[in-house]
């Protein structure tokens, strides 16, 4: 366990929490594909007196004094952002990715334009223009899909509506798509339409710095991200464009939606960009797609219904209906057989979103502690044994699986841990 001798003697309720999620971090598999776990330097990096600095406004352009040293570390991020992902601009101070998404909004739109991207059912994100989101009331939201049959998008589909619509702004990517963007294909469509083509790559910015997914870099005009999930840095969002948008963007960002930075969170990002510039994050990146595609096809072999039929990236969904139980039990069951994962809808799903048909897993942070194929093939037989045993209700069974889990993470030590 970590060491923190000021936070026992301060608040040791808080103190043993933490010592508790570490521990849970430390034993269980976790499967959430937008979870990882961050090097000991991020964690450091994050956890700073960098705390204590407040930096409104841009590098050489700040509104308060003493930023010597934050100048620099924001430049640092930028510069390391800029040339990892090849881009012209990058902004690194938005919160979250949520709040980068919506400086694009505000960047090229007005409450009542039309945009279009795609429906959070069938794997978009909620700030695409879904119903609940602000984005989906303060504009005129038109949603793409996949095919019943294929899981997949149809571009000549989304062309069709993108045509007929005329969206301002076009998105492409989501929080639950386990196949490759067609980047191109879809920034044809844009042109055609006359949109600015927004790729959000959350979900996959860790396997295009690792060349493990194309690019969207010279076919999207503005690309979002957050910085954890597969990229393996601390919590935070960054947004990255063309220099014709490169003011907007900011502006955007501050003073649209933000006041100062977390300084400490831009030493994060900078050194996870810094580390996803080594090869040895490029063969975690293929890795993270191997065992991916190796847990794919052990659940496959055990009779799950994967959507689209399996996978090209870090991450798997699972149509539980033909297995007769709800994705949230399964989730639930699995949990306390000691592997995390979550709930999800799957397309055309016949549940309510709060107890859909499926659940949601993938591979960047079992990859991060060094499992391989061995290693997907054991996770898909707890798994299936896991949702056996939920079906059976059969909660010993559920122990004694997490007790066979923790005797394999014990072999695979978690970074920052």
């Amino acid at each position: 366990m970590q060491n923190y001798p000021a936070l026992h003697s301060v608040d040791p309720e808080i103190a043993e929490l933490v010592a508790k999620e570490e521990q849970r971090q430390r034993e269980k598999i976790r499967l959430i594909p937008s979870e990882n776990y961050v090097s000991k330097a991020v964690l450091e990096a994050s956890g700073t007196v960098l705390q204590n600095k407040y930096s409104e406004g841009y590098a050489q352009k700040r509104y308060y004094e003493g930023q010597q040293f934050i100048d620099r570390i924001e430049e640092l991020a930028v510069a390391r952002c800029k040339s990892l992902f090849g881009i012209a601009h990058a902004n690194v101070q938005p919160y979250s990715g949520s709040p980068a998404n919506l400086a694009i909004y505000l960047a090229f739109c007005k409450p009542g334009d039309t945009i279009m991207g795609m429906a959070l059912p069938a794997g978009g994100h909620l700030t695409h223009g879904w119903s609940v989101s602000i984005t989906g009331k303060f504009f005129r939201s038109v949603a793409y899909g996949v095919g019943k049959k294929t899981g997949r998008v149809d571009l000549d589909e989304v062309r069709e509506l993108a045509k007929r619509e005329r969206p301002k702004l076009l998105w492409c990517g989501g929080t639950a798509i386990p196949r490759t963007i067609d980047f191109s294909g879809f920034a044809s469509i844009a042109k055609e339409v006359g949109a600015i083509l927004v790729a959000d790559i959350a979900h996959i910015a860790g396997l295009i710095a690792g060349g493990a997914h194309p690019s969207p870099v010279g076919h999207a005009e503005v690309i979002s991200t957050t910085t954890h999930k597969t990229l393996r840095g601390p919590r935070g969002g960054m947004l990255m464009c063309n220099q014709e948008h490169a003011s907007l963007i900011d502006k955007a960002v501050f003073p649209g939606l933000q006041g100062g930075p977390h300084n400490q969170t831009t030493a994060g990002i900078a050194v996870a960009l810094k580390e996803a510039e080594a090869p040895e994050f490029k063969k975690y990146a293929h890795a993270i797609v191997e065992n991916a595609r190796a847990l794919a096809a052990e659940l496959q072999s055990r009779g799950y219904d994967l959507v689209s039929g399996g996978t090209d990236n870090h991450l798997i969904l699972v149509d539980l209906t033909n297995k007769n139980i709800p994705g949230k039990k399964a989730a639930r069951a699995l949990d306390r057989a000691g592997m995390e994962l979550n709930y999800n809808t799957v397309p055309f799903d016949p549940r309510k979103p709060f107890d859909p048909s499926g659940i949601r897993l993938g591979t960047p942070a079992v990859t991060s502690r060094g499992m391989g194929v061995a290693e997907m093939k054991k996770i898909g037989e707890f798994v299936d044994r896991g949702i056996q045993a939920a079906i059976k209700e059969d909660e010993a069974a559920l122990d004694h699986i997490f007790a066979e889990v923790k005797q394999l993470t014990q072999h695979f030590s978690a970074p920052g841990l």
